[in-house]
């Protein structure tokens, strides 16, 4: 029994290590000034007012005096132990504007899908940060097998909109509650609170199942990533910054894009994304040669093409983006090492690590040359392309004029008998005796001049005694007659 306890608690320890927690920042409580339109909270002297249609949810957590408080039709008030409202005597409170108004701000902004708003911490709430790892924007908002953490005595308002049926999460931590259960999540929803906390088209399911699969999972959002995007760079008009590299990257999962290096790699079944990406940390991003360098890792679709062009499915590969703190020159230079380096592991021991193959590209501001490589590349695809393409319409335009009798072949080209094709499995009839046929082609309607106007020749006379025809395979004998 001692020896089950100690298995469970391993892997229990297994899992939150490989477990994910990401954090709501924003909250709805009374006592954070950023809540109220003056910037800080209402004291004795204030009337404190909600607007009549607001929806929201407010934790107190201490006692307050007011001199009036108009509430909101639809809200509640979660009154911390020892806390509560009390009215104003008509005392004197310096430092308090007399009558003054303080207004509750609108939460209803705060959207799910804004990577601002989340930040990653540990299973017990802490702010986690890593100086050598970082996400791919639509992974800083959480993912399918995440666990959510709502902080404890805190209320908050989240938009839930989503361009998904069911938002997944593995489970769901609130009030100092954690719901990791259908059931007990499906039982929170059914109380008062959870109306005023939660509001959008999206519904949250907590499954109370993470990833289980050791290459990793795809995170999942990416049917919103155009609402991440668009929360992320709503400040600057919806504008990336430019990049400082002549050729920039556009990692997938990532709204802007970047200088750096992107590694793509094909896996067998026994790979390990959480040991590869230890193994990357230990040996060589820990290097001091490498400071200031971040890597995102991770499993993402990516999108397979026919001809580079029509989109044809998806397959699993590992993504690594590279990128530097700094810039200029050696960060340059540092970037394409290590994704040299990382390349050169691969090759030595990718069968052992589970790697079966991997693709580098890098754009730093002097790899001119590999810019320019890339840029023949995609020239000369595109041009094979578009070539393939009007050679297919070419041909069809042919076959359709053909079919509809406007096309007819020039006689200089050598007469070919294709019966498969066309269908032609009989000989046509021979002319009958007297009948002449053919057909006027204004491309060769010029007769040759003759040395004698008023002497006819043998071929003359032959043609006349015995009329000739030519039998066109791309032409209709019954529409030949005249």
């Amino acid at each position: 029994m001692r020896r089950l306890c100690f298995l469970l608690g391993v892997l229990q320890l297994l899992a939150a290590a490989t477990a994910v927690y990401k954090q709501w920042i924003p909250n709805t409580n009374f006592e954070t000034a950023s809540n109220w339109d003056k910037g800080r909270v209402p004291c004795a002297s204030n009337v404190v007012r909600f607007e009549e249609n607001q929806v929201v949810s407010v934790f107190v957590s201490v006692p307050h005096t007011l001199t009036d408080m108009y509430l909101p039709l639809n809200g509640e008030l979660v009154l911390a132990a020892g806390a509560g409202f009390a009215a104003f005597d008509g005392s004197w409170d310096p430092g308090c504007d007399s009558g003054a108004t303080v207004r509750f701000s609108d939460a209803e902004h705060h959207a799910w899908f804004d990577p601002t708003l989340w930040q990653p911490v540990s299973p017990s709430g802490e702010f986690e940060s890593s100086r050598h790892i970082f996400s791919v924007d639509e992974e800083r908002v959480p993912c399918h097998y995440d666990d959510v953490i709502f902080q404890p005595e805190t209320s908050f308002r989240v938009n839930v909109d989503s361009s998904q049926q069911v938002i997944h999460l593995r489970s769901v931590s609130l009030m100092g509650q954690e719901l990791s259960s259908p059931e007990a999540w499906t039982t929170y929803l059914r109380g008062p609170s959870a109306a005023l906390q939660f509001h959008g088209n999206g519904t949250l399911q907590v499954t109370g199942s993470g990833c289980v699969d050791k290459s990793g999972c795809a995170c999942g959002n990416t049917l919103d990533g155009h609402r991440i995007c668009a929360a992320l760079l709503r400040a600057s008009g919806g504008q990336c910054p430019a990049p400082a590299c002549r050729s920039p990257l556009q990692p997938l999962g990532h709204c802007c894009p970047i200088c750096g290096a992107t590694i793509n790699l094909d896996f067998m079944p026994d790979f390990d994304l959480q040991k590869y990406q230890n193994r990357l940390v230990q040996t060589l991003l820990s290097q001091p040669k490498y400071t200031g360098m971040q890597m995102a890792i991770s499993k993402v679709q990516k999108e397979q093409t026919f001809l580079g062009v029509i989109p044809r499915s998806s397959t699993p590969v590992i993504q690594i983006v590279l990128i530097h703190e700094g810039t200029g020159v050696q960060t340059s230079s540092t970037v394409e090492q290590l994704a040299a380096d990382i390349m050169e592991d691969i090759a030595q021991h990718g069968e052992a690590l589970g790697i079966s193959s991997g693709k580098m590209e890098v754009a730093t501001g002097n790899a001119l040359s590999e810019q320019v490589g890339n840029h023949a590349l995609s020239t000369i695809t595109t041009g094979t392309v578009l070539g393939l393409l009007f050679s297919l319409l070419f041909l069809g335009g042919i076959l359709f004029l053909h079919r509809k009798g406007k096309l007819r072949s020039l006689p200089r080209l050598p007469a070919l008998c294709l019966p498969q094709l066309w269908d032609r499995v009989e000989d046509p009839a021979p002319p009958a005796p007297g009948s002449e046929k053919g057909f006027d082609n204004p491309m060769f309607d010029v007769e040759p001049p003759r040395a004698d106007p008023g002497e006819e020749t043998p071929q003359e006379m032959a043609h006349r005694d015995h009329p000739v025809f030519y039998l066109n395979p791309l032409y209709d004998a019954n529409e030949t007659e005249t």
